[in-house]
């Protein structure tokens, strides 16, 4: 079994501690930096939704969402917490073109290796419409393997910089660090970026 796998696996045996330690986390921040950047009905992908958490304020807020997750059981959870399909599919089979106006991958494609990201990030490129932005997240750190059942690769200011350069059509705009928004998770930092699709 390969570290996606295994990360899939921890999902799908833990989907309900995941989801109540994560769906009342607070995103707004994150959220609002994101939305100021699209136009009004834009049109999003929640890529790795999770709980359902954020496409549920999205759609709320009057966006058309399109959520997807890796893992069966999340999909399931999250479709009845939203109230839309949310679609099984993996971080790498991501293949439209120019349909979005923004991708959401909050907490979600930091489980994948370096080498996986690279080509997940041109994928993405791809998938958003000229001028589209991304919102993505890491945890804070240099720590890059398995850890809690999950791969995880971790970035610093400087390695996502680093990294960054390698990554074709998606200009940084903003990064920032926050605190975990969940409350048992004190200490843990996080490094937000927003990018733009050139």
């Amino acid at each position: 079994m390969n570290d996606n796998d295994r990360t899939i696996k921890y999902y799908q045996e833990n989907a309900e501690i995941f989801i109540a330690g994560t769906v009342n986390a607070d995103m707004g921040e994150a959220r609002h930096r994101f939305l100021n950047y699209l136009p009004k009905n834009a049109r999003i992908l929640d890529f790795g939704c999770g709980s359902g958490r954020d496409a549920k304020d999205f759609l709320r807020d009057g966006y058309n969402v399109d959520a997807v997750d890796g893992s069966e059981e999340l999909c399931l959870k999250a479709s009845k917490y939203i109230g839309i399909p949310v679609k099984h599919m993996l971080f790498q089979d991501l293949n439209v073109k120019e349909l979005y106006n923004g991708i959401w991958a909050c907490a979600s494609i930091l489980h994948l290796k370096k080498s996986e990201l690279s080509e997940t990030l041109l994928k993405i490129a791809v998938a958003l419409k000229p001028g589209g932005i991304l919102y993505t997240s890491f945890k804070y750190g240099l720590f890059e393997g398995m850890r809690n059942g999950r791969h995880f690769t971790d970035f610093t200011e400087n390695s996502l910089e680093e990294f960054w350069k390698d990554v074709p059509y998606l200009y940084i705009l903003e990064k920032w660090i926050t605190q975990d928004a969940r409350p048992d998770r004190e200490g843990e930092r996080w490094i937000n970026l927003l990018a733009r699709r050139v």
